[in-house]
Formats: structure tokens, C-alpha cells, sequence
């Protein structure tokens, strides 16, 4: 049994017995001012100084070596290691903790907020103090400087695991400063923790969350939940209110943020996130917020010299910024590459195609990748298909004149052709039903598409298999499988690792051949479909 099997065993004992004990355990008011008052003056006062007494006195040899030792065994923390504790220490936190809840009980102020409220507190703090991942930012001290002795950061409690005889403090520093038991170098690893995102890359992939539930699903998340493939998660809905708490905090202050870091040979590459979810970019009103923090990233790229910026998912919409053209426009002497990936997503897409293909249905919005799969396949040979007049007339302006004849203007080839070229919103369930049984669906866009049949054939969207040598990959990105990577973010990757001068954005195509022959030098390979 676990240490942590200790505390959900405990924390179920306790309160089934308060709530047997005590008469009115299961009438509390919802909310009473008066007893959060108390409880928040319990905590700044005898909870945080008895903790930090009994802290240091855990620190003693003779106690240490026989008790708290196990839970400094975690010198690099995560947040698991807040629970893990010898049984007797979680007795002792647990009658502490439970102090300030048993005044309010005995004197009628308490109320079921300020119970959830405060086990809520403790738990996000205590965690949020051993997740190793410095993130609260400096303006919030800037704004109010008391507030660093009323609230810790987890490179404050980091240092404690790694220096022993500081920062003994549990969630607020105040008795450090008191008892002069403050690391010396706390604020200089609290600032340098921050500038984590410094370390200058040589490839920066820009990217966004998707939906509000996807925020979960980084890295800074849930764990386990960012290993696997993107889902919704029934249990994900009842954090609604910190979801909803996020996106308007992000939405209202939030900056561009570093998802993960990755080391590929010597090439560094990071993964930056622009703070606004997918329904924000179909918003006109936010349009000119959105290329406005796209720009800042970049100059931020282009001041720190980063070599490569790759554009992830809506960064890069036409409508949005033509395919990121609109920042060359406005900074034409850019050092930094911008790469919206396409080049490489049409070689993807081709070479997802079957074997022996000679015809193929295109059912999507025409774009910049559409509009170079079309004629990339026309020159080999294959007739494409498509159902909308308005596109084959657009499609056929774009194609030189020889190979016009490869394209077919015909609703009957919904019953026949097994190759469906598909975008996401664009195909409808129903317009799925009517594909033949065997028929092949592949993406041309970034989300993939919903699948309806078990007849049928769905494949990723476009991306790659990684290389083992591309270190620190530890969450699936987005809807993808472990250690696949979507084609436009292994564009830049490739890019930089190539050493190529040009931008490719706007309606700059790069040699599809030459791009995929290099992405498979360098050791990412074709991902089997689903």
C-alpha cells in the first residue's frame, strides 16, 4: 500500500465519521461570510505557524531520519510527492488542517463552501508547490509585493527539497521572513524558473489550445490525460468552473506560453502556445487580437534569434493572415523563417494515398493545400473528382492548361470512388453515408474528421512518426498518437535542420518531393493509418 493509499483511506474514514458524528453535517448553509473570515484568519495564523514549528522540528536528525526523510526521497518533485508521507505524518497534518474546519463546526459558522473550499485550497496549493513547473507570474508581485508573504511559488518550496534547511513555510512565507529561514537565492530562481522559455531554441512551433477542455491535455495539465490521444472526458466537465475561470483569465491577461521543450541531436525546439482557443479565430472581433499576439511571438522569435517558426493549426488561416504572409508584408527583413507546413502536408497526403489510385474525390474547403494536392496529383496522372462547379472552375484556373482534363466535375462519383480527399466541417455525416463500403478517408487540414462508419477507412491527419532521438516528448499532441507529430510542425524541425533560406508562407509552395525526401532523412517516417 502506498502512501498515497494512505491518505484517500484516511480522508474517507475522517469525514464518514463527521458526517455520522455530527447532527447537521448534511444541512450545512451553503455560505456564511462570517465563518470564511474565520477560517482564512485560522490559516494565516496558528495552521501556517504551528506547520512551519513543526516543519523545522521535522528536520531535526532524529525525526527526519526515522519519519520525513521519505518525503524529501523526491528531490526533483511532481505533484504526487505532496502526499507522500509516513502515516503518522499525514495524522498530524490531517488534525491541523482539520483545526480551523472544527472551530467553525463548533462554533455554527460553518458552511459547505468554506469546507470544499479550504480542502480545495490545500490540495491545489500543496500540489501546485510540488509541480516542479514555475508558472505564477512576476506581475502579480509587481502589482502587490505584500503578496510574497502570503502566497509560495513551487521554486520556493523546490528549494526547500534541495537545500533541506529552508523555506520551511507551507503555503505562505511570512514565517521564513520572520524567523530569517528564507533561502537567500529564492527570488533569483523564482525570476530565473520564469525565464525558463529564455534558453533560446533554434525551431519554435506556435500553436493554441483547441477547446476549452484542451487545456487539460498540455503537458502543464494532467499528466496521464496529455499521454494519450486528445478526448472529451466525461470527468472533465465538472471542473467547468476553473475551465471557464481559465479561458477568461487567459483570454483577459494571458501571453504567449511555453508548451514543451524538445532537444532533436543538437537542434533545440520548443512549443509555444498563443493563449486563445479555436472559437476565438472564427470571431471577426478577435481577429486583429489574435495576428497581433502571432506577431509578437514571432518578433520575440526573430529579437532572441531563433532560426525557424513553424504555424500550428489556425495561426496560419488564410482568412486570418493569408497564410502568415501578412507579417512579412509588415516586416519584410525578418531574419526568422516563418513555415506554415504545407508543403509537406501535401506530401504527406500523397503518399497516404493507396498504391494503384487513379481517381480521388476532393471534398473541402479549396486552400492553399488543396489547391497544390490537386494539381500534384493531376500531374501524376490521377483524375480528381470534385462535387461543387464553383470549385472545379477555381481549380481549374490554377491549373496549367495540359492538365485540366484530370479534372472531373460529377456528383456520381459519390457512389463510386473509394479515395476521399476530406476537411473537417466540411464533410457532413450524412455526405459520409453515401461513400462506398472500403472508402478511404483522408484529412487535407490539421482536425481530423469525425468518424460515423466502422466500413470505412479514417486516417490521421496529416503527420509523422518521430525519430527515438527526438527527447522529451511526454504528451500527445492534440488528437495524435504518441510520438507523431503533425506535418507542420515537422516542417519547421526539418526547415531549420536543412538550413533552408526561404519563408514558406503566403502562397510559396516549396519543392514537395525535395520536402519529403529530406523529412525522411532525417528520421520521421509515415504514420499507418487509423
Amino acid at each position: 500500500m502506498t502512501c498515497r493509499d494512505d491518505q484517500i483511506i484516511l480522508s474517507g474514514i475522517i469525514f464518514y465519521f463527521a458526517n455520522t458524528l455530527h447532527p447537521g453535517a448534511s444541512h450545512l448553509p451553503m455560505w456564511r461570510v462570517d465563518g470564511v473570515v474565520i477560517l482564512i484568519l485560522l490559516h494565516i495564523g496558528p495552521v501556517e505557524f504551528v506547520y512551519y514549528w513543526l516543519h523545522r522540528a521535522l528536520h531535526h536528525h532524529f525525526l527526519y531520519s526515522r519519519y520525513h526523510s521519505h518525503h524529501h526521497s523526491s528531490i526533483v518533485t511532481e505533484p504526487i510527492s505532496s502526499v507522500i508521507h509516513p502515516f503518522a505524518e499525514h495524522i498530524l497534518y490531517f488534525i491541523l488542517f482539520a483545526t480551523p474546519l472544527l472551530i467553525t463546526v463548533f462554533n455554527g459558522t460553518v458552511s459547505v463552501i468554506a469546507v470544499f473550499g479550504y480542502i480545495s485550497y490545500i490540495d491545489f496549493m500543496n500540489n501546485m508547490g510540488h509541480c516542479n513547473f514555475e508558472f505564477i507570474p512576476k506581475r502579480l508581485f509587481d502589482i502587490f509585493p505584500p503578496l510574497k508573504y502570503l502566497i509560495y511559488t513551487p521554486s520556493f518550496h523546490s528549494l526547500h527539497h534541495t537545500q533541506f534547511r529552508t523555506n520551511y513555510s507551507l503555503f505562505m512565507p511570512l514565517y521564513d521572513y520572520m524567523y530569517g529561514t528564507m533561502d537567500n537565492s529564492t527570488d533569483t530562481v523564482y525570476e530565473t524558473s520564469l525565464d525558463g522559455r529564455k534558453v533560446t531554441p533554434h525551431v519554435v512551433h506556435l500553436t493554441h489550445p483547441t477547446t476549452l477542455q484542451s487545456i487539460y491535455h498540455l503537458r502543464l495539465g494532467f499528466a496521464s490525460y496529455a499521454s494519450g490521444p486528445y478526448t472529451s472526458k466525461w470527468y472533465l466537465w465538472m471542473l467547468w468552473p476553473v475551465t471557464f475561470v481559465s479561458m477568461l483569465l487567459t483570454w483577459i491577461f494571458g501571453s504567449t506560453f511555453t508548451v514543451e521543450r524538445n532537444v532533436f541531436n543538437e537542434l533545440k525546439i520548443q512549443n509555444w502556445a498563443i493563449p486563445r482557443y479555436s472559437f476565438h479565430y472564427f470571431l471577426s472581433s478577435q481577429r486583429w487580437e489574435i495576428n497581433s499576439l502571432i506577431e509578437k511571438a514571432i518578433l520575440e522569435a526573430e529579437e532572441r534569434g531563433i532560426k525557424v517558426l513553424s504555424l500550428g493549426l489556425l495561426n496560419q488561416e488564410e482568412e486570418l493572415n493569408g497564410n502568415g504572409e501578412l507579417y512579412l508584408q509588415k516586416h519584410p527583413n525578418l531574419k526568422i523563417r516563418i513555415v506554415d507546413g504545407s508543403t509537406l502536408a501535401v506530401a504527406v497526403v500523397l503518399n497516404s494515398i493507396p498504391n494503384g489510385t487513379k481517381q480521388v474525390l476532393i471534398r473541402g474547403k479549396l486552400s492553399k493545400i488543396v489547391y497544390a494536392t490537386a494539381q500534384a496529383l493531376c500531374q501524376r496522372g490521377v483524375q480528381v473528382a470534385v462535387m461543387c462547379k464553383n470549385d472545379f472552375e477555381k481549380l481549374k484556373l490554377r491549373l496549367p492548361t495540359e492538365l485540366c482534363n484530370y479534372l472531373v466535375l460529377s456528383s456520381s462519383y459519390t457512389y463510386t470512388l473509394k479515395v476521399w480527399l476530406v476537411e473537417n466541417g466540411v464533410l457532413t455525416d450524412e455526405e459520409q453515408w453515401q461513400a462506398p463500403e472500403g472508402t478511404h478517408f483522408i484529412p487535407l487540414s490539421q482536425f481530423p474528421l469525425k468518424r460515423v462508419r466502422r466500413d470505412c477507412i479514417y486516417y490521421n491527419t496529416p503527420a509523422m512518426a518521430i525519430p527515438k532521438s527526438l527527447e522529451n516528448v511526454h504528451s500527445c499532441e492534440n488528437w495524435l498518437p504518441r510520438r507523431v507529430m503533425s506535418a507542420w510542425r515537422v516542417a519547421g524541425i526539418v526547415h531549420a535542420l536543412e538550413g533552408w533560406t526561404a519563408h514558406e508562407c503566403g502562397d510559396t509552395m516549396l519543392d514537395i518531393e525535395k520536402v519529403w525526401c529530406a523529412s525522411l532523412h532525417h528520421g520521421f517516417l509515415p504514420v499507418a493509418h487509423i
